[in-house]
């Protein structure tokens, strides 16, 4: 039979993020691709006396459904150390017309997915920075919706470029930032950057996603405050989750948003999957709120400080001139640029003979095709002794494909 796919789908690629996963089964490999939060950051001890107590006084709650909008008791916790720590959301009180609430996710993903469910017919664009995360370029392409790229600055988004798009491109919906330790960048926009962009977004009424995953993992610097933080006028999705913090197989996230845009984003996950996983719903409340989880933040951050300050070594000492990178404050990556004159896909490929996984920095592209000539690395994953020979193959490589 032929098959005749959705015009939806029919152009989607599969992520080469997730095809590169598929050669990392190969014990021998080492992952500079994949975007996985470190396996010692599990804090697996504490989660599984967690679960034990669960199934001991909650189970029927932890295995039975739950409403949509989340675990009512986890909502809170998040809802209030945000509010404590972070200055996000907003309430009544405030007087600003409108009030913000928490939802809770089946990852950031999803929400990511759901506000673009939200505010985007077939055709409408969104705006991304660029290079820009692949799996949110997937959803939004997945709901019909065109992805258009501005390019990303060491300061953040090119504001001069975005305000010159949207003032021709008439069916913008949403902007898409990931604007603390980038994807696939590592580069945190200034807060200059970011009052700046939401002054553009506000005259040309766009909604602006706040992808904020990565934001718990600074290990240097100062924090930049939220685009959320500031929002005075309800035009901030702001979405978290705590994929790198605790588990990212729990797929559990959380959206901050006014409530008249959770009310649709929560009709919108009623149809896709009724509610997030409850049993880890529980657990992530019961971490919060029982165990030290500033602390267990603290020792995640001193992990990545660790090994992201080893891989910039490596790649100081192992790169040769003409090769750039990013050193990031926080997050889980580096993204390295070649001279034009070097094919990423053969690099990559070369790398990947050699036993060395890396991701093209075309997958990051918001126009489809896009050449980039750069590739994204994480540091999160590999040991250190990988993290060593991974850096001197790579840079071997380089040498090779620029006559150096």
């Amino acid at each position: 039979m032929e098959y005749r796919f959705s015009d939806k789908l029919a152009a989607l690629k599969p992520s080469a993020i997730r095809e590169i996963f598929k050669s990392l089964t190969d014990p021998s490999i080492i992952a500079f691709a994949a975007g996985n939060p470190a396996a010692e950051t599990f804090p697996i001890d504490e989660m599984a006396e967690i679960s034990r107590e669960i199934y001991a006084d909650m189970a029927v709650t932890a295995l039975q459904y739950g409403t949509t909008e989340g675990y009512m008791p986890l909502r809170r916790a998040i809802a209030d150390r945000q509010r404590a720590k972070f200055g996000i959301g907003k309430t009544a009180e405030d007087g600003l017309g409108f009030a913000d609430t928490t939802v809770i996710v089946s990852g950031g993903n999803q929400g990511i997915e759901l506000a673009c469910k939200a505010f985007c017919n077939e055709g409408d664009s969104v705006v991304c920075e660029d290079p820009s995360f692949i799996g949110a370029l997937n959803s939004f392409r997945s709901n019909g919706a065109v992805t258009l790229g501005v390019p990303l600055r060491e300061d953040g988004i090119d504001t001069a470029a975005l305000e010159e798009l949207l003032k021709r491109e008439k069916r913008a919906k949403l902007l898409y930032l990931i604007p603390t330790f980038q994807n696939p960048s590592g580069i945190t926009s200034t807060l200059e950057n970011r009052k700046k962009v939401y002054e553009i977004a506000l005259r040309y009424g766009v909604m602006i996603i706040e992808d904020n995953p990565y934001g718990e993992l600074r290990f240097a610097g100062t924090d930049v405050p939220t685009y959320k933080s500031f929002d005075t006028e309800g035009i901030v999705i702001y979405c978290s989750s705590f994929s790198k913090i605790l588990s990212s197989g729990m797929r559990v996230g959380y959206l901050t948003a006014p409530e008249e845009v959770i009310q649709k984003i929560v009709v919108a996950k009623q149809v896709e999957d009724v509610h997030t996983n409850m049993f880890f719903q529980i657990l992530c409340h019961r971490y919060m709120t029982e165990r030290d989880f500033e602390g267990h933040i603290a020792d995640v951050r001193a992990v990545y400080r660790r090994k992201c300050g080893l891989m910039l070594d490596c790649l100081d000492r192992n790169m040769p001139a003409g090769v750039s990178f990013t050193r990031p404050e926080g997050g889980l990556f580096i993204w390295c640029t070649l001279p034009e004159s070097v094919d990423m896909n053969d690099y990559v490929k070369r790398c990947l003979e050699r036993k060395v996984a890396l991701v093209p920095g075309s997958a990051f592209t918001p126009v489809i095709g896009a050449p980039c000539n750069s590739v994204r690395m994480s540091y999160s994953t590999a040991t250190d002794a990988q993290i060593a020979e991974g850096c001197r193959v790579i840079g071997e490589v380089a040498r090779e494909m620029i006559g150096d």
